[in-house]
């Protein structure tokens, strides 16, 4: 009888945590990472005007 609420007990514990990373993982996939790429964006943007804008008065 042990042998099986532990067996259950653990499945379960494994169960949870999975879903627990997954969540986090949909999170970060969701929200976390296009948050990053539009802000590595607007840095490359920025870059090329200042480029720009420099190449433009060299007479």
């Amino acid at each position: 009888m042990t042998h099986k609420f532990a067996r259950g007990f653990f499945t379960g514990l494994l169960t949870a945590a999975g879903a627990v990373a997954g969540t986090i993982y949909a999170f970060k996939k969701t929200y976390v990472d296009p948050v990053e790429d539009k802000a590595e964006e607007i840095d490359a943007n920025r870059r090329r005007a200042v480029r720009k804008s420099k190449g433009a008065h060299q007479g």
